[in-house]
């Protein structure tokens, strides 16, 4: 038979006033109620860690969606391009609007699906992918209608 004191501390008894100073020390908040969004994780059971990373993953691509919003309407002022000027800051104006509010809708997103998984409920639908597609197809609208006016 195996002695676990022995292996779990490395071959050596641990002196008893140190294991009492460990077990003095450790935490015994609950995981869920250390974490944040309460409003996420003070709900359902703890889902499989796959579905949270996923989930997390998804999160931060929208997230990363929202820097390359950043960029492309930065670039269209920073570039002196051959487009109408009034169209290209619309166009810019847009993204970076639609830069604001991505990352929030991503976040409410995110908290919904965390809410679901741990309820065991079917998945909300996207709020980002709509907005975001409509933004970027305005924005591309009058990027073309500012280089054939231009």
């Amino acid at each position: 038979m195996v002695n676990r004191t022995a292996t779990v501390t490395g071959g050596h008894n641990r002196h008893p006033s140190s294991q009492a100073r460990a077990h003095a020390s450790e935490d015994t908040t609950p995981v869920t109620a250390r974490r944040f969004p309460r409003q996420v994780y003070e709900v359902g059971a703890e889902p499989d860690p796959r579905f949270t990373l996923a989930n997390e993953r998804t999160f931060l691509a929208w997230i990363r969606t929202a820097l390359a919003l950043i960029a492309g309407g930065v670039a269209l002022e920073a570039l002196a391009l051959p487009i109408q000027p009034t169209l290209r800051r619309s166009a810019s104006i847009i993204l970076l609007l639609f830069d604001l509010a991505v990352p929030l809708l991503a976040w409410v997103i995110w908290g919904a699906v965390g809410r679901a998984l741990r309820q065991g409920r079917p998945l909300p639908g996207s709020k980002v992918a709509l907005p975001v597609a409509a933004g970027v197809s305005l924005a591309g609208v009058l990027i073309l209608l500012g280089t054939v006016l231009h």
